[in-house]
């Protein structure tokens, strides 16, 4: 079922008003509980939610597959959920990352760059010369395949 899920997603990604938009995830719940996860590459509305939740509902509604009672819930990961695919990461340059590495070590910064292979945080550290601190911006590249998780830090400032 769930790749029948994906497959419609991909029709309805073809389509242009569609077009900069994937799949996060998918979830069934035992409940008849379907959560679908989507964004765009200019960031998922509230409006292009609904029309991708019509049209799943259309389908599911047709086919019976969930049966005649079942929740669907289409929305965007949001801020509390780990950046998943590359494709996510663009979107949010400028904006301060907490990364989780593969060896349990955690960093914080501004994301700068983002390519194929690694991504690119501006930090802030302090360094000890004698008595004195000196701090210091730095850039340091991380390989995705050395992140464990990387959130989005939502700043009210």
């Amino acid at each position: 079922m769930e790749a029948k899920i994906h497959d419609l997603l991909e029709e309805k990604f073809a389509e242009d008003e569609f077009a900069d938009c994937f799949l996060i995830e998918l979830k069934l719940h035992p409940n008849n509980k379907l959560d679908v996860f989507v964004d765009s590459d200019t960031g998922i509305t509230l409006e292009r939610c609904q029309k991708i939740s019509r049209y799943l509902e259309a389908f599911l509604d047709e086919s019976g597959m969930l049966g005649e009672k079942y929740i669907l819930e289409v929305s965007s990961p949001g801020v509390s959920r780990p950046l998943q695919l590359l494709r996510q990461y663009p979107k949010n340059i400028g904006r301060k990352l907490k990364v989780k590495l593969k060896d349990g070590s955690e960093v914080e910064g501004v994301l700068e760059t983002v390519n194929e292979q690694t991504i690119t945080l501006e930090r802030k550290i302090v360094e000890k010369e004698g008595k004195k601190k000196k701090r210091l911006t730095v850039s340091t590249a991380f390989p995705f395949e050395e992140i464990r998780e990387a959130l989005v830090q939502v700043s009210f400032k």
